[in-house]
């Protein structure tokens, strides 16, 4: 076996990694035998000389097997599923999904991440509800997904520790976005969870890692095809992040906007990625025959009040007192009783007439940022309560001195600057000009 200096040099000349080779790398990685600079290396040379296809595959299951796989009864078998984001702003879809899926027969154990620089994190918007909590032991996810049949928990210690080890060095060495790398960090973690089916929503656009679709569509690639090789049926959705998911970005704003989401008031863009993903995940279990009919399902969990009722459960399970969860899903609630609100408003008025055709996300998230939604490095404070509400939608005809958008804030408070950047991006068009507006997913990958 060649030394880790020997392996290092090979990578960084381009060669090819054997099997054993790659595991010897992961092995050290993991039993911290090798040094944090040379891990370093080896990240960079994999960054600037990439992986084949049979090389990705060995890194992301030797990440995977790196520490605990879990395991469920035989009794789910076929129904275990879970679906991941690259990431969005108002990207709310998990707490909609995974109780709609529950309420459909999977069971879903979601491991879900946090926020960092503009993107939201599912785990800061269900810490936005008091007393839910994160972070559960093997044995409670077992327990919360047979009687409920989803949860949303963080990543436990002993899932995938090459997978922390390496995220943390990837970050210091500028190798975040590398093909290969992220393939083997999103489905090592996943492949962990041993699911039966997956789906990916890898997100391109102004507001996501990706900004255009072509670079996606490769990542997606990568993913459904290292998935379906370690056997979890996997697809992938390309959908568009220009414009903010939703009405609301923040996370105790997002909660509220889920919660009206899973009561039958979901705007029109959220439901379309909550009832294409789970019916993707439907199809791939054999639940459905087809995509339709996998859609049709899940808009009824929804509309018919069985996913609300998962999603209570959950929260119950998770650590929220009962009588907290009964009112948050109750009709006609007033969220700001229990959910915090901040201490102020602001109205952002259209600057002319037009036709509302685009809102940009990445402004919305950059500020949102700034003002103390989220954070810059891994464990930061953050302000649940901060965040923003559009009150208006693409294609929507406005008048001038119309609000537009309004921004809940504490401390600190807007500045002039980040006031002119978010109305720069409201666009306004004449009527003549305007768009049709389009679907949000604009091609699926399915399993081959």
């Amino acid at each position: 076996m060649l030394s880790i200096q020997d392996l290092i040099r090979k990578k960084r000349d381009g060669e090819v990694l054997s099997d054993e080779e790659v595991k010897a790398f992961i092995q050290a990685v993991t039993d911290e035998t090798i040094q944090p600079c040379q891990t370093g290396a080896m990240l960079m040379a994999i960054w600037q000389k990439g992986m084949v296809d049979r090389e990705t595959e060995v890194l992301t299951r030797e990440m995977m097997t790196s520490g605990e796989v879990m395991s469920w009864p035989k009794e789910w078998a076929g129904r275990v599923v879970d679906k991941h984001s690259t990431g969005g702003v108002g990207d709310k879809v998990s707490l909609v999904l995974a109780p709609a899926l529950a309420a459909c027969g999977c069971k879903v154990p979601m491991i879900s991440g946090r926020g960092l620089a503009h993107t939201g994190g599912t785990l800061d918007k269900l810490e936005s509800i008091p007393g839910f909590t994160v972070q559960l032991p093997s044995e409670q996810i077992q327990q919360t997904l047979s009687s409920v049949g989803c949860c949303i928990v963080g990543q436990t210690a002993m899932l995938v520790p090459a997978d922390r080890i390496l995220y943390a060095l990837r970050d210091a060495t500028s190798t975040v976005d590398s093909l290969p790398l992220i393939t083997g960090s999103i489905i090592s973690k996943k492949g962990a969870e041993s699911l039966d089916a997956l789906v990916l929503d890898v997100k391109f656009g102004r507001a996501a890692l990706y900004k255009d679709k072509e670079s996606a569509k490769e990542l997606a690639q990568s993913m459904v095809n290292v998935g379906n090789r370690l056997g979890i049926r996997t697809s992938a959705v390309l959908s568009c992040m220009d414009a903010p998911i939703g009405r609301c970005v923040g996370n105790s704003l997002e909660v509220v906007e889920s919660l009206e989401a899973l009561k039958g008031n979901g705007p029109a863009d959220l439901m379309e990625l909550v009832s294409t993903l789970g019916g993707l995940l439907l199809m791939m279990t054999g639940l459905v025959s087809d995509l339709p009919a996998g859609q049709k399902n899940i808009s009824e969990a929804v509309s018919s009040g069985a996913a609300l009722d998962r999603f209570r459960a959950m929260m119950e399970a998770q650590g929220v007192d009962r009588d907290l969860a009964r009112t948050l899903c109750s009709p006609n609630t007033d969220y700001h009783q229990i959910l915090r609100k901040a201490e102020h408003q602001l109205e952002l008025t259209a600057p002319s007439d037009g036709v509302v055709s685009d809102v940009d996300g990445m402004t919305l998230a950059v500020v949102l940022h700034k003002l103390g939604a989220g954070r810059s490095k891994v464990g930061e404070p953050i302000n649940h309560s901060v965040g923003a509400e559009l009150l208006v939608s693409l294609g929507q005809k406005v008048g001038k001195g119309v609000p537009w958008l309004r921004l809940h804030y504490e401390d600190p408070a807007p500045t002039p600057d980040q006031i002119r950047q978010l109305q720069e991006g409201l666009v306004l068009t004449k009527e003549s000009q305007t768009r049709p507006k389009h679907s949000l997913v604009e091609e699926t990958l399915l399993p081959k």
